[in-house]
């Protein structure tokens, strides 16, 4: 043990609870918290109250869906923003794609490139206790993903209806899946080490292993359908037999998704605005969009996503640290919504760029934006309306409410039209990023 780290005392121990005591605010915390829990105790109505649910611009997306036990909240949100294009132009109400149909081929793509990734740093010389592998074998097989790795699945797989391919144990309930997965990626990996000429022959019997195991946990994916729907009027239509990927580019291709950028607010002042930032070893599809992000101030994203939903009347995708400062319940964020320190007498003073650098916030859920309260200048904003994937029984049927400050303080990528950049960001696309390593926060994935 460090000769300077000092344990705690029998003496310092009766000190911290004689301090306690001396404070009857504590004795009256404790009581509270233990019975009803820190976040009723925490609430802050005044707050909650004055936190309403209208909107001057909506473009509400229907029935909000449901990833149940898994991380797809990235494949469910942005395919909720194709499913608005695919109502509009199918004149539909209702309409959902199917979230296992993507989730399927994100994970076999995902498991050829992860297995030619390692085995290239093995050729390379990485030891297999370095920072990077261990970081690699830990990370695989998650849910998890981004905007571009979404498109990368759409563009090369297209989409389908949810009935052609429809939830399943497996789907719904990902862990043990994932573990099996994981198991057979950190086996091969054991095998690449233990006879590097035998690579080549590993990665292709662990892919065929890997799509054995998904397709008897997921269902096999259709190559075609016959596409046949009744529309809001009432209007019968059918479209013969479509791929997937002609019913993608049929049905959504007009609203230019897969030209779509994604923005990131990296409060890090090493990190300049302006300038493209990548993260290494981070993608699904070998050859697909590589995963890099321009970072802007969070400004220019909000400003980007009223004129989606103002100018465009489409959702936007975004990802957030969706845990602080929420009420699930009742579907709300705000900066203020929960007085933690007042409860505990501790300043929690930490800011967007330290939570960061300290590991005390990152991305971890993707939803997309439906609405906005525009003030009266027409150019900011109050209050903002999202459409999240954890179902209708929580929050406004499914529907959150977020403040605007919260929305400066944990929203962190958002995805836009390239045509909304101005000159300068628009070359900035065109300069290579700089790549950041593979466990840095800004590629935490939703």
């Amino acid at each position: 043990m460090n000769a300077d780290m000092k344990p705690l005392t029998g003496e310092r121990l009766d000190q911290l609870q004689k301090r306690f005591e001396a404070k009857p605010v504590n004795t009256l915390a404790m009581n509270a918290v233990t019975t009803s829990g820190i976040n009723s105790v925490a609430r802050n109505y005044d707050r909650a109250r004055r936190l309403q649910r209208r909107f001057s611009v909506s473009v509400d997306n229907g029935e909000a869906t449901n990833q149940n036990r898994s991380g797809r909240c990235w494949l469910f949100s942005s395919l909720n923003v194709a499913r608005f294009e695919a109502k509009k132009n199918l004149n539909l109400d209702s309409f959902e794609f199917s979230q296992n149909y993507a989730m399927y081929w994100d994970k076999l793509e995902r498991i050829n490139y992860f297995l030619r990734d390692v085995a290239a740093l093995i050729l390379a010389g990485e030891p297999a206790d370095s920072q990077l592998m261990l970081h690699l074998l830990s990370d695989v097989m998650g849910d998890g993903g981004q905007w571009t790795m979404a498109m990368n699945v759409y563009k090369k797989y297209g989409a389908v209806p949810k009935d052609f391919f429809p939830e399943t144990a497996s789907s719904t309930n990902t862990g043990e899946m994932n573990t099996q997965l994981r198991r057979l990626l950190h086996t091969a990996v054991a095998h690449m080490y233990a006879d590097p000429s035998a690579i080549d022959d590993v990665v292709e019997t662990t892919v065929e292993a890997g799509h054995r195991i998904l397709t008897i946990h997921l269902g096999e994916p259709p190559k075609s359908f016959d596409w046949e729907w009744t529309d809001k009027d009432g209007n019968f239509h059918r479209d013969g037999d479509i791929t997937p990927v002609e019913f993608w580019d049929k049905y959504v291709g007009s609203a230019h998704l897969e030209e779509y950028v994604c923005l990131v607010d990296d409060p890090r002042v090493e990190h300049a605005k302006g300038k493209m930032i990548g993260i290494e070893h981070l993608g699904n599809v070998v050859g697909g969009d590589a995963t890099e992000y321009l970072n802007v101030p969070t400004q220019f994203m909000k400003d980007c996503v009223r004129r989606i939903l103002c100018e465009l009347g489409m959702p936007a995708w975004f990802g957030a640290d969706c845990h602080p400062m929420m009420d699930r319940t009742n579907g709300a964020w705000a900066t203020d919504l929960f007085e933690y320190g007042s409860v505990y007498d501790v300043d929690f003073d930490m800011d967007k760029e330290a939570r960061v650098r300290y590991a005390d916030s990152a991305m971890n859920h993707a939803m997309a934006f439906v609405g906005v309260d525009v003030a009266d200048d027409g150019t900011t904003s109050n209050r903002w309306r999202v459409e999240n994937s954890w179902g209708c029984k929580v929050a406004d049927k499914g529907y959150f409410t977020m403040s605007d400050d919260w929305f400066s303080e944990y929203v962190y990528e958002v995805a836009v039209p390239r045509s909304m950049l101005p000159a300068e960001y628009q070359s900035a696309l065109n300069e290579p990023a700089t790549m950041l390593p593979a466990w840095d926060p800004m590629g935490a994935l939703a």
